[in-house]
């Protein structure tokens, strides 16, 4: 009766449009006042616990504040520079670039819409000018803005750590293996599709010039130095590593690169002016530049977004361990585990139906609500298989760029759309030809494990485990 009140509640609400957070919370509630021996008082402390004793979740709002400065400072024009640079001189270098971009800022921003608008809203109008179509720009830029929450740090990793009580460390090691071999994978067939199409290439710029695009764009690839190397060094966890980030984010883009605060287009050595001087100049101007960037309005606006994407999110995660708190009561998951295997289903039978149901839920649910939903209740099945936790977390991983890319909610597709000042419907059918290669991707993740388990278990042995 619980079990049927609840999930009948949940996908009635998300039927009439209700917002998925209400719907968790609304659902949930009116279960435990019907079906439950709980008080309404667990409803208030479950809440409260999602958002105060769950560490690793305190590192989302600084991801998403670190994301939010790197977006609006300058960081992404700077990793395009420098990826054209890289590769631009190859057949398809410009599309080939602009993965290359994605796979960096992801490591940044932890976020695929925030990849697919920082890099997109550039390199898709310049593919275009040097005479890509649209259509295979647009494709290409919405396809590989999907590894934002596959290569760490990424938010959507953090979510399933905090709902499975796996390490969150773990999970950024195992994505990055496969998010390097997706990368790698698109490359590889822009490259191919870029000989059968004629696809234009750039000179090569240099070595000097090469050098001086990767010396520009150090700011932000040192923040994947600074979050990542913390993180695996075992100096910092993934919350404290966020922390920094977020204040490091805030520096470069403020003081260093000067795209926005008080010293926006300031320029670091003016014309005929000593190395001497210029650094005296920089240092007293950077520090009256602090205060005052604490009421710029383009910093506020900045941390204004963040903190409200931050608070969206946390209330789903809030009423999402509400709605977990209630499954676990009633034994939900326990009585679905016990009759999956019951039934004898074997682990790579039921990974098929773990995918299966993870792409049709990407349809219609955004990526964070569909792991909270969900990881609770696979999550005991796969390790009564065998599965290994962190395996399950990846595949879930993947499964949500997929639906990044699906109608009708996948939120890369808007993102695209609104780029481009296209259709749906044109944004669609241009990411489908990559979106098989994402497919095929999917079979790999799920059915060879080592792909994912190898890097966290080398790690682990040289840490002594």
């Amino acid at each position: 009766m619980a079990t049927a009140t609840l999930f009948i509640l949940l996908f009635l609400c998300m039927f009439i449009g209700m917002p998925i957070a209400i719907a968790l919370g609304l659902s949930s509630i009116v279960t435990i006042l019907a079906c439950s021996n709980d008080s309404l008082a667990s409803v208030a402390l479950k809440m409260f616990e999602a958002t105060s004793e769950h560490y690793t979740l305190l590192a989302i709002p600084f991801f998403i504040l670190s994301s939010a400065f790197l977006s609006t400072g300058g960081v992404a024009r700077r990793l395009i520079d420098f990826a054209i640079a890289c590769v631009g001189h190859i057949r398809g270098g410009l599309a080939m670039a602009s993965v290359m971009a994605c796979m960096l800022f992801a490591a940044v921003s932890g976020s695929s819409p925030a990849t697919v608008a920082a890099i997109g809203s550039i390199v898709i109008a310049g593919m275009v000018r040097s005479g890509y179509p649209q259509s295979f720009a647009a494709g290409v830029i919405a396809n590989a803005g999907t590894l934002g929450i596959l290569i760490p740090p990424s938010i959507v990793m953090l979510v399933y750590a905090s709902a499975t009580e796996v390490s969150a460390a773990r999970m950024f090691m195992a994505g990055m293996i496969p998010g390097l071999m997706m990368g790698g994978i698109l490359m590889i067939a822009i490259y191919i599709a870029a000989r059968i199409k004629g696809l234009p290439s750039q000179p090569f710029p240099g070595v000097g010039h090469l050098m001086g695009t990767g010396a520009k764009a150090m700011g932000g690839l040192m923040l994947i130095v600074i979050v990542l190397g913390s993180i695996y060094g075992g100096i910092a966890s993934p919350t404290e590593a966020a922390a920094v980030a977020a204040i490091y984010a805030w520096l470069i883009a403020v003081l260093g690169y000067r795209d926005i605060g008080p010293l926006k287009g300031v320029a670091w050595r003016k014309e005929g002016e000593s190395l001497i001087g210029s650094g005296f100049r920089n240092l007293f101007m950077m520090v009256l530049a602090l205060p005052r960037s604490a009421t710029d309005k383009e910093v506020n606006k900045v941390i204004g977004d963040a903190v409200k994407t931050s608070l969206m999110l946390l209330f789903i995660i809030a009423n999402a361990f509400l709605f977990a708190h209630v499954l676990t009561t009633e034994r939900i998951p326990h009585a679905i585990a016990e009759s999956i295997v019951g039934m004898g289903l074997p682990p790579w039978a039921f990974l098929i139906v773990v995918n299966l149901l993870l792409l049709l839920a990407g349809n219609f649910m955004e990526p964070s609500a569909i792991l909270l939903i969900m990881a609770p209740i696979l999550f005991p099945i796969a390790v009564q298989l065998g599965i290994d936790p962190i395996h399950l977390g990846i595949i879930m991983v993947v499964n949500m760029e997929i639906g990044m890319l699906t109608p009708p909610v996948g939120l890369n597709l808007f993102v695209t759309a609104g780029i481009t000042g296209q259709s749906m419907g044109w944004v669609i059918k241009a990411c489908l030809p990559w979106l098989s290669l994402l497919l095929i991707f999917l079979g790999l993740i799920t059915y060879v494990p080592e792909i994912s388990l190898w890097l966290p278990e080398y790690i682990d042995s040289l840490k002594g485990y």
